[in-house]
Parts: structure tokens; C-alpha cells; sequence
């Protein structure tokens, strides 16, 4: 019996995929292989370029050094890159340490001179230069600057020239304005090496022996108001002792005198023209002499009383003009220049006023010649403060420069007939308004006061001028 064509299709079938799974089996093996044969070839041929290269590279000795070179030089430019980059990190510190050490020169307070070796000022800062009261000081000689003669300029010599140190110093400097200023400073050589140091390049520092002298440093400070403040310290301390002591003798003194007194007229009155009235009479000069000296003693030794009031000056010293020439008829005396108003007492700076031009005017008759006084006014600022600066200048033959510290010490007094205490008593009234007041010679002749008055009146003055009196 025939079967039908679809059920012999379906008895066919399992062996068709029988031999279609093995097929694949086949392929994918034989597949696997080429692949592995082919890996293999490549790695062949990969290692036999690479000792063909080396090969090469070893029977071609200008291509290995061209390519040893190349990267040596690869190197070396990383290095330098790296070197570049170090070198400008050090130049921005060196400028950034260069910049702080300028900024702290500038502003510190101590005034600061590099001199090197030849004498010339190669660094400085402001506060030099106000100390100095010159500017620019830099590049300039310190013997122009001071002066050769000068305690400083001798100081600085001394340093360059034998290496010498000072410590803790004072100087006088006069400036170009003819201001004396009080300067403490501290000088110290800069050593460096000699050649023979160098040449040895050796690993210590070079001794003092194996150095010399290349410079100096010199720092400074200006103590001209902190001696003004202890001078009118020790003044009012003098003064305060002076006044205890004086209280203690001033009453039986006074007493002793008024018994002389008291016996000398009763003599006089009794005992007609002789020898014994004309000795009553002595007495009695003598004791009113006495009397007064005593009379000004106390008032210099107690404490003023200042009535502090706004005071315009022009009135003032226009009244001292009139009263010198009512009294001194032969005195040519004027002023000139700015006055304006300071807090002070009237009548104790007219009386001030009053003993300088009247101490002028005799000087200038002692002399032998007219008497010229002259009363100039200015306004200046010094420091942090505003001051009212009078100069009182006469023709007279100045005063000695050995008598010049002492004219406002009590007592001291060139005058046959004088107390010594209307000077005394100036400075006392110029130092309780809070000022001071010098006494110098004019360069033409004759004698100059300044007194300088502050236009703000403080419970202890924080500055006073550069010319304070030496008390």
C-alpha cells in the first residue's frame, strides 16, 4: 500500500535535523581553528618585526643615538619646565618677602639708616628723615646730612672706621631749621667676608677676623618730647619741694625782718642827722630789700593759680607795647606777625611777657646801645598740636654760652642788683600753660626768647616743641 506524500515528509524530518546539528558542530570547530591559527601567526609575525627593529637598531648605531638623544632631551625639557616653574615660585616669594620687609621699614616707628662702607646712605625710612628733619637722605653722605662734627656723624665714623658698637646712645642733632632734637640710637657694624673667606668656601660662617667692616646700621628714636616731659616732671617736683620748704621758713623770716624794721626806724626817728641815722637808714634799705627778695621767693614757690579763659594775644602784646614804652621812654619797641587766641591766664602771661622785654631793654642799655625790642607772633604746627609762637628779640650783647642753661634756674642772675627769679618765674608760667619757652643768640647780635603756647589746652601736654628749655 502507497502512503500519502505528507505522511512520508514527517517520517523523513528527525533525520534532517540530525545532519543539520552536525553541520554546525563542524563549522563551528573548524571556525575556532582558523581562528587560533590565525592569533598564532600574528604573534609570529608581531615578535619577528620587533627583533627585526632591534636588529635593526643594532646594526644602524645613528638611529639608536638620534633616538637615546631625543630622549635625553625630552628629559631635560621636563626638567626645565620644572626648574621654570621653581624659579618663579622663588621670584614671587623673594618679591612678596622684598614687599613686607618695605612695608614694616616704612612704617615702623624707629627711624632706620643702612650706610655703606664709602659713607653713603644707601636705605632709609620716614621716621629718619622726621627725626633728621631732612628729606630724601638716600644716596647722600651722612657727614653732608649731620655734619662732620656732629655726635652722630663721630658716632658713625667711629662704627665704619673700627667696628665699634653703640648702644642705647644720646645725641644732639640741630636741624636746618635750627631745631635741637634729643636722639637716642643704636649703632652696629655690618661685616663681610674678606676674598680669602670666600676663596676657602668653607662651610662655617667666616669669624670677625676673617671679616671687615662693609657698612653700619644705625636706628634712632626721637626722644626730644619725652626729655621735655621729664624735665617739666622734675621741675614740678622741684617745685613742690620747694614750696614745702618755703612755707616752713618764709613766716619766721618775715618776722625777723619786720623786728630789723621795727628797731631801725625806732632808731631813726630818735637819733638826729649822724653817723648812727645814716647806719638806721642802711638797715632799713637792706631789710625792704630783704622783704622783697622774700615777697618774690614765695611767689615763685607757690602754686599759681591760672584762671583759663579763651585769651586773643594781639590785645595782649599791644598792651605789653604800650606799658614798655610808657615805662622805657628810650625803647623803640613794636611787633609784628600772626596772634590769635590761647587758653591762658591774662595777667600771668602779660607779667611774662612784661619781665622778657624788660630784661631785654637793660640788656640793651647795659650794652650801651638804644634799646630795640621786638615782639614777632606765628601759628605753626608741630607733632599732633597747633602753637602760638612769640619771639622777643632785643639788641643787647647776648648772654654767654656758659650763662645760656642756667638764666632760668632760681637765683642765677648776672645783675648786681637782680633776684634771679624773673626768668624762673617765666618758664613757671610758660610750663603751667603747658608750653615752654628757650632763650638763645641772635647771630647779629643780641638776645631772642621763644616761647611757645599750645591753642588747645590739655591736662598734661603729649608734645611740646623741639626748642624746650633745658630746666
Amino acid at each position: 500500500m502507497t502512503l500519502p506524500n505528507s505522511v512520508h515528509s514527517a517520517a523523513l524530518s528527525p533525520n534532517l535535523i540530525l545532519f543539520s546539528v552536525i553541520g554546525f558542530i563542524v563549522l563551528a570547530a573548524l571556525l575556532l581553528a582558523t581562528i587560533l591559527l590565525l592569533k598564532k601567526l600574528l604573534r609570529t609575525e608581531s615578535g619577528s618585526a620587533a627583533e627585526a627593529r632591534a636588529k635593526a637598531d643594532t646594526e644602524n648605531p645613528s638611529a639608536f643615538m638620534a633616538a637615546s638623544v631625543q630622549g635625553v632631551i625630552e628629559k631635560l625639557r621636563a626638567q626645565e619646565k620644572e626648574l621654570a616653574r621653581l624659579h618663579m615660585l622663588a621670584q614671587e616669594r623673594a618679591q612678596e618677602s622684598e614687599r613686607l620687609t618695605e612695608e614694616m621699614t616704612r612704617n615702623m616707628p624707629t627711624g632706620l639708616l643702612l650706610v655703606n662702607a664709602t659713607g653713603a646712605i644707601s636705605s632709609t625710612n620716614p621716621a629718619a628723615e622726621e627725626a633728621l628733619g631732612q628729606k630724601p637722605l638716600r644716596y647722600r653722605s651722612y657727614t653732608e646730612i649731620l655734619g662732620e662734627d656732629s655726635g652722630l656723624s663721630q658716632m658713625l665714623t667711629a662704627c665704619l672706621r673700627d667696628g665699634k658698637t653703640f648702644q642705647r646712645g644720646e645725641v644732639e642733632h640741630f636741624t636746618t631749621a635750627g631745631e635741637m632734637r634729643r636722639l637716642g640710637v643704636t649703632i652696629s657694624p655690618i661685616y663681610r667676608p674678606t676674598r680669602a673667606a670666600v676663596r676657602r668656601l668653607v662651610s662655617d660662617p667666616p669669624t670677625q677676623s676673617e671679616s671687615k667692616v662693609g657698612g653700619a646700621l644705625c636706628l634712632m628714636s626721637d626722644l626730644t618730647e619725652l626729655t621735655a616731659l621729664q624735665k617739666q616732671v622734675r621741675w614740678k617736683e622741684n617745685l613742690a619741694a620747694l614750696g614745702e620748704m618755703s612755707a616752713g621758713i618764709a613766716h619766721e623770716f618775715k618776722n625777723a625782718l619786720a623786728t630789723i624794721s621795727g628797731y631801725a626806724q625806732m632808731i631813726r626817728s630818735e637819733i638826729p642827722d649822724g653817723e648812727t641815722r645814716d647806719s638806721a637808714e642802711r638797715i632799713l634799705d637792706q631789710t625792704r630789700a630783704l622783704t622783697h627778695v622774700v615777697t618774690e621767693f614765695l611767689r615763685f614757690a607757690k602754686p599759681l593759680e591760672i584762671s583759663c579763659e579763651t585769651l586773643p594775644m594781639q590785645p595782649l602784646v599791644e598792651h605789653v607795647v604800650a606799658e614798655i614804652s610808657e615805662a622805657l621812654p628810650g625803647c623803640e619797641i613794636r611787633w609784628e606777625g600772626s596772634f590769635v587766641e590761647v587758653p591762658g591766664d591774662e595777667a600771668l602771661l602779660r607779667q611774662a611777657l612784661l619781665n622778657i622785654a624788660r630784661n631785654g631793654a637793660e640788656a640793651a642799655q647795659a650794652a650801651g646801645a638804644d634799646p630795640q625790642i621786638l615782639i614777632t607772633g606765628s601759628v605753626e604746627e608741630l607733632g599732633q598740636r597747633t602753637w602760638q609762637r612769640i619771639c622777643i628779640a632785643d639788641n643787647g650783647a647776648g648772654i654767654p654760652e656758659t650763662d645760656l642753661p642756667k638764666i632760668f634756674l632760681p637765683f642765677f642772675t648776672t645783675k648786681s642788683d637782680g633776684t634771679g627769679l624773673g626768668l624762673a618765674i617765666v618758664q613757671k608760667i610758660t610750663l603751667q600753660h603747658g608750653g615752654s619757652i628757650e632763650a638763645r643768640n641772635r647771630a647779629g647780635g643780641g638776645t631772642e626768647f621763644l616761647l611757645w603756647l599750645p591753642l588747645r589746652q590739655d591736662v598734661l601736654p603729649s608734645l611740646f616743641p623741639s626748642q624746650a628749655a633745658a630746666i
